[in-house]
């Protein structure tokens, strides 16, 4: 005869092995990037330490400064164009924007206001008042997760990157090839060839009109991050007549890869992830089309109603 026990472990063992199926694949897919509001501090700080203004890539490398954040929590991705880091990094400065702590220009340099001064200052920087602030002024619906802000349809950004993503490699080196013209290169050539030594093209910069390089690009199309292999490979692959490398990604560059292609001694070679990829298709509208809009002032016309009374 069969205890009682044993018959109930035994009716609910397949129960049990699902919710266990499931738990582990909630902990497989948890984040390790801190939440977005982690990083409100650290940003503040950030420009404060750059003398109050800064572009996305000096914030960027400060706050990993400032908060040391371990290689595996630094390379994890949430696109194949952006880090997790950089993406929540992005979320953090928009809602101390919308709290008067930062403001940004059409630029893309980001400064620190006298409101964000004072919070630094007083060490009073309140998570749950600056973002109690954006959720109630754009009507925010509270997003699934505390890590990111509920999310939105895919942006403009989001499309570019799948269609650069999908492109055939000869095409993408063709828009590369047009890119660096756009940039002030000259004699821009593709090889479109193989065993090229990982070179895709070559072209002459000049600069001032005084001082002109050979510059050798590759062009490579990854979802995930170029390593330092890749940078030292692109390096050992230039003749002796190249003065400086161009690697350009649709993903990004780890930051052994950063380091290697800038360590002293060697010829540098300069990047261009994804996300730098995209903002200068925009800035020289090379497929892309300036839409403008504008966002209505509610708080204005209210106050005006409210003025009538």
């Amino acid at each position: 005869m069969i205890s009682p026990s044993y018959t109930l472990v035994t009716l609910h063992y397949p129960l049990i092995i699902e919710l266990i199926d499931i738990m582990a694949k909630k902990k497989a897919s948890k984040k390790l990037c801190p939440s977005f509001d982690y990083f409100f501090e650290p940003a503040l700080k950030a420009l404060d330490m750059l003398g109050g203004s800064g572009s996305n890539e000096e914030i960027y490398k400060k706050v990993l400064a400032i908060t040391n954040l371990p290689d595996e929590v630094v390379e994890e991705m949430h696109t194949f164009t952006m880090s997790e880091v950089e993406y929540r990094l992005m979320w953090a400065r928009t809602y101390l924007k919308n709290f008067g702590a930062v403001e940004n220009s059409k630029q893309g340099v980001w400064a620190l206001t006298s409101k964000g001064a004072k919070m630094l200052k007083s060490g009073k920087i309140d998570t749950k008042e600056i973002k109690k602030f954006t959720n109630d002024k754009h009507g925010a619906e509270k997003p699934e997760s505390e890590d990111v802000p509920a999310a939105e349809k895919k942006g403009w950004r989001e499309q570019v990157a799948d269609i650069l993503f999908n492109m055939n490699p000869y095409a993408f080196e063709k828009l590369a090839q047009r890119l660096l013209r756009e940039c002030g290169f000259s004699d821009v050539e593709v090889t479109r060839k193989s065993g090229d030594g990982g070179i895709d093209g070559t072209g002459k910069l000049r600069i001032n009109g005084i001082f002109s390089f050979n510059v050798a690009f590759q062009c490579k199309r990854y979802k995930g991050q170029v390593g330092a292999p890749q940078i030292r490979d692109f390096r050992g692959s230039l003749g002796t007549n190249i003065e400086k490398g161009v690697l350009i990604t649709t993903g990004a560059f780890t930051r052994e890869a950063k380091e290697e292609a800038s360590s002293e001694g060697k010829r540098l070679i300069d990047l261009m992830d994804g996300e730098e990829l995209i903002n200068k298709l925009a800035e020289y509208g090379i497929g892309l089309n300036e839409v403008k809009s504008y966002e209505i002032d509610e708080d204005f016309f209210n106050s005006l109603e409210e003025e009538s009374i």
